[in-house]
């Protein structure tokens, strides 16, 4: 067996499956691309799906990939044992109805005990199979050859989601030897693929025959399919002789570095042991996961990495680390991953930032609330008691920000239960947002016969024109292939279009399809792409429609138009929106339509009007030089060599094009575009929001859109200076700082005199002492307009020491004011402001608290004011 790095053994597996004709997709971002079934990437196949249910056919039906994925389903097990992370690496190859089980066994048996390949001993290597797969463990026996005692049937390989495609599945185990039992010789575990630590799995062939129906019915697929999985961080740990996945060189850099800071030592003392696995594997999550446009917040994948940074700051105190540390590890994982995934490297400094930024405001809160903790599980242990209050936990969240799943295993570290029930209701807010981001993986769907069936050619000729006969290939009504259509909806295949399938946030063109006559026959409302990569036109039919005739397609040139203007906005966008916020700010989704354009974007922060003001003048101004876009067609890495950017979501092939608009904004891009940037016109952001974490969004106008939303903005000027009685708009702003100076002035000397009104009605109120119990106590209902002026007066009665309590209470409209004050000598007698304000805020109503000196209430009764003041001296009786 060769020793190898794990970058050698990634790059190793894609050069084998080269050798057998596969195509190498590169990995896609852990974040889900139109995908709303899953809220991580968390498996190679994740990647695959369009592919297996027919709703896009590959380039080529061999495919092989290293995909980073994540799952955090069992986070608490994260650090506690040998392989589980929350962030892995999945090595796989797939069949999309090419090759079966002979070569998917065949090439796994060649990949890991070929010399040329990874060179384990054969002799080490298990593999089960479901007990009904008589032809998987054939091929294992007579094709591959393997020894009968090396294979284990096994009920529980069956692969199924429960709806859609299915079938057996055979899993290769590796024999780390008899050092690595960790059971008794005869436990019933002890076997490949038993719960044990000697056979570990590394590799699952998924043998995805079967169609599983909505009737509970197994019926075979039209295309067979194979689906494969090898985990990477496994495979390392066997060829570097690793105890576990954390002593290779995947980890142990970052755990060096975190030795480094913390000054403890990695391998001494289990319990530390167990902080830096959890530390090394969190920022390996944390550092992609935030490549990839992922923020920390407290919902959906924003509260994931939350719940991992935090976690991670709470091992780190556990190793003495008490300040910001994480962020410096994100240069580590960059460094080891740099071979195949250059993005964390490339976006070093954003991530860093954004690490640091959450790690400090965690900080700030967190010492206040782990003290609290630990003080409170002191208490509960000397009073021998088993569980910790959830309203204390709840206390932890609110007023500290103390994460409950921390509290939970602080606790549970301690031997303690913890109270879910007690915490459940005011929690339920916070639990709702988190529940509503995460959706349940959806099985696969069943491939389309109709749609990815049909292989004829079609040409998109959009780009150099707006109008062409064609022949009419397919036509499709009612999910089924007829020879003509007279009315309805149908979808239409030609041999040539020059009609746009909706793509790369572009909407699809509109237009009509004429016959022979000049007559117009069909309405096109959409143009989509169907599986093998035509556009699938969606036709309102007008007249007869025939397969095999002649017709001209006419695009609507005005729509076109306005479009394109908007789709080349976009681009010189991008970059303005670049070189005003930094780099980090990238493409998170769009749409250009004939009316407006919208823009998403991830930016750790708010853009100021300063910035915003920036941007528009940048677009604009390249407006105004006039620049010709240039469009060209070239192979994808002659576009990388010149600086092209790739948009968000957007999949490419070998050749692609390219949108220069003067070697400023080199973007990939296959939609439509204008010849000049002058041919935009005008360009005007109207809007800018946050969207979600880290992800803003702008929408702006352009051409005559454009023009009208600053008319319209300009007639409501025009108003305005019409109101404030300005001659001129130029002078609106003067005048509009006239009156608000002059409000303020008139607020402050309305101020004054409610305050003149107050004291007046002060020495009133306060001449009414009454004696309780021997304490001396005020109470009034008083004419103020608000909570403010009630606290006034109080700090009058204050200094005046005017009696031992005082309570006031005033009305407006339908809102009542309370206000309760004990003098020291109250105090000392153990009478408190908050227990009597509480007594009494029924009477209106409402509640409240406070301080013992002062608290206050409201209410929404003022009918029961009088009941109220009544009730203080019954409370002090």
């Amino acid at each position: 067996m060769k020793k190898l790095s794990s970058a050698e053994v990634r790059q190793m597996f894609l050069d084998f499956f080269k050798t057998k004709d596969h195509m190498i997709e590169p990995s896609a971002s852990l974040v889900p691309v139109n995908d709303p079934t899953l809220l991580w990437i968390n498996s190679g196949v994740a990647t695959m799906k369009k592919y297996f249910d027919g709703s896009v056919v590959p380039e080529n039906p061999r495919i092989a990939n290293a995909q980073k994925s994540i799952r955090t389903n069992d986070i608490e097990n994260v650090g506690k044992t040998a392989r589980h992370h929350t962030m892995f690496e999945m090595l796989g190859n797939f069949s999309i109805g090419d090759y079966f089980k002979v070569k998917a066994i065949e090439w796994a048996w060649e990949f890991l005990t070929s010399p040329e390949w990874i060179g384990f001993d054969p002799d080490k290597l298990y593999v089960t199979v479901y007990p009904e797969d008589k032809e998987a463990k054939r091929i294992w026996l007579e094709e591959v050859g393997i020894p009968a005692d090396h294979v284990v049937e096994i009920e529980d390989n069956f692969w199924d989601l429960g709806a859609g495609p299915s079938g057996p599945d055979s899993e290769i185990f590796y024999d780390r030897g008899e050092s690595f039992n960790d059971l008794a010789e005869d436990d019933p575990e002890n076997y490949p693929g038993g719960e044990n630590e000697r056979y570990l799995e590394i590799w699952n062939l998924v043998f995805s025959e079967f169609n599983h129906t909505p009737q509970g019915t197994y019926e075979p697929l039209p295309h067979q399919n194979i689906d494969t999985g090898m985990g990477l961080e496994r495979m390392v740990s066997i060829i570097q002789d690793a105890p576990t996945n954390f002593e290779t060189d995947l980890f142990l850099p970052i755990i060096g570095k975190v030795e480094e800071l913390s000054g403890k030592k990695y391998g001494v003392d289990k319990q530390l042991d167990i902080s830096f696995k959890v530390i090394a594997d969190h920022i390996r999550s944390l550092a992609f996961a935030i490549g990839d446009g992922a923020l920390p917040s407290n919902e959906g994948r924003g509260y994931v990495l939350r719940r991992l940074l935090r976690r991670a700051v709470m091992h780190g105190k556990k190793l003495g680390i008490d300040q910001a540390f994480l962020y410096k590890l994100v240069p580590v994982v960059g460094e080891i991953m740099v071979s195949y995934y250059p993005e964390v490297k490339q976006q070093e400094a954003f991530i860093e930032k954004v690490v640091r930024t959450e790690e400090e405001r965690f900080h700030e809160t967190i010492n206040d609330g782990l003290t609290m903790l630990n003080d409170v599980l002191a208490k509960l242990k000397d009073h021998n008691e088993t569980t910790l209050n959830g309203k204390t936990i709840f206390k932890l969240y609110d007023t500290f920000g103390f994460p409950v799943e921390l509290t939970e295993e602080v606790a549970e570290d301690e031997g303690l239960k913890v109270d879910h029930e007690g915490f459940e209701v005011e929690m339920e807010a916070q639990k709702e947002r988190a529940r509503a981001a995460r959706t349940t993986e959806k099985s696969m769907g069943v491939q389309t016969a109709l749609l990815g069936d049909i292989k004829v050619a079609s040409k998109f000729v959009g780009y150099e024109h707006l109008e062409n006969e064609s022949e009419l290939l397919v036509v499709i009504q009612d999910n089924g292939i007829v020879a003509e259509v007279s009315e309805g909806e149908a979808q239409l295949i030609f041999a040539e279009t020059p009609f746009y399938a909706e793509m790369g946030g572009q909407i699809a063109d509109i237009g009509m399809i004429v016959d022979q006559s000049g007559k117009i026959i069909a309405n096109v409302v959409d143009v989509q792409k169907a599986p093998n990569g035509q556009a699938l036109h969606t036709v309102e039919v007008l007249a007869s429609l025939k397969e095999g005739e002649n017709y001209f397609l006419q695009v609507n040139a005005a729509f076109r138009n306005k479009v394109i203007k908007n789709h080349t906005a976009t681009h010189v966008l991008h970059k303005a929106l670049k070189e005003v916020l930094g780099d980090h700010a990238n493409q998170a989704g769009s749409l250009v339509t004939d009316k407006h354009l919208r823009f998403d974007f991830t930016h750790f922060g708010q853009v100021t009007a300063a910035e915003l003001k920036e941007m528009e003048k940048i677009v604009n101004q390249k407006i105004w030089e006039a620049i010709p876009v240039v469009t060209i067609e070239t192979d994808i890495d002659t576009a990388k060599n010149m600086g092209a950017m790739a948009l968000f979501g957007e999949k490419y092939g070998h050749d692609v094009r390219v949108v220069n608009i003067g070697d400023w904004s080199i973007e990939l891009c296959g939609g439509t575009h204008v010849a000049n940037t002058e041919d935009i016109g005008l360009f005007k952001i109207v809007s800018e929001s946050g969207i979600g974490a880290g992800v803003r969004r702008i929408e702006a106008l352009t051409g005559k859109e454009a023009y009208e939303a600053f008319r319209e903005e300009e007639e409501q000027l025009i108003q305005v200076a019409q109101i404030v009685k300005s001659p001129q708009i130029k002078e609106v702003v003067s005048k509009t700082e006239q009156l608000q100076q002059q409000l303020r002035e008139l607020q402050k000397e309305n101020e004054q005199l409610a305050t003149k009104l107050a004291n007046q009605q002060a020495g009133d109120v306060f001449k009414d002492v009454k004696e309780i119990n021997g304490t001396t106590v005020i109470t009034a209902q008083v004419n103020v307009k608000d909570m403010n002026q009630l606290r006034q007066l109080a700090d009058q009665w204050k200094q005046k020491a005017l009696s031992d309590v005082l309570v006031l209470g005033t009305v407006q409209g339908e809102k009542v004011n309370l206000l309760a004050a004990m003098s020291p000598t109250a105090n000392e007698k153990g009478l408190k402001a908050g227990d009597l304000i509480k007594a009494i805020a029924p009477k209106v109503g409402g509640g409240g608290g406070g301080r013992p000196d002062m608290a206050q209430a409201g209410g929404k009764n003022p009918a029961g004011l009088s009941a109220a003041l009544a009730e203080v001296a019954n409370w002090l009786a």
